[in-house]
């Protein structure tokens, strides 16, 4: 797709959110089984069946996707859509590319082992290699325009505010 087509695809969803905002606010739902056998819990994508469990560093198999994987998947997955939707958009011409991201945890915090060690990424790492005859400028553009707009990236820097409710079934 080049810019052409993407800002024809786009215009009529801006234009509809300009003059009606409440349009442009979804909700989206993810759902998860948990596993009546194993510390585990079937997540469904829509698309495909996922079942997560314990890393084998706080005493998984290593046969269930760790959500702390997961979650640095998704921000790939986002980070690497966002980039190649704005470098369309500025016309910034990627021959190839790759997207990484790599986290840091202390299994102590989720263990219960310290109660001073963080639960959760105490450091997550995003990197983009990207082979390009842009000008610095241009991928100095790309890159602050996909921190901006990447939903996943925004979403772990900005910490919003998660309720959380548990119910007798």
């Amino acid at each position: 797709m080049d810019a052409a087509q993407l800002r024809a695809l786009q215009a009529p969803l801006k234009e509809r959110y300009k003059g009606d905002p409440k349009t442009a606010v979804i909700t989206l739902r993810a759902k998860g089984t948990l596993d009546g056998a194993n510390i585990a819990c079937k997540v469904e994508t829509g698309r495909a069946l996922h079942v997560a469990g314990l890393h084998p560093g706080t005493g998984g198999s290593g046969l269930e996707l760790c959500s702390g994987d997961m979650l640095l998947e998704a921000l790939v997955a986002c980070a690497g859509v966002t980039l190649k939707a704005v470098a369309t958009a500025i016309d910034v011409k990627l021959k190839a590319g790759t997207v990484s991201a790599e986290g840091d945890l202390d299994f102590r915090g989720t263990l219960g082992v310290d109660k001073t060690a963080p639960v959760g990424f105490a450091q997550i790492r995003l990197r983009f290699d990207v082979d390009t005859d842009a000008p610095q400028e241009k991928l100095d553009q790309l890159l602050k325009l996909t921190e901006r707009y990447c939903v996943v990236y925004q979403t772990i820097k900005s910490g919003p505010p998660v309720e959380v409710t548990l119910k007798r079934g």
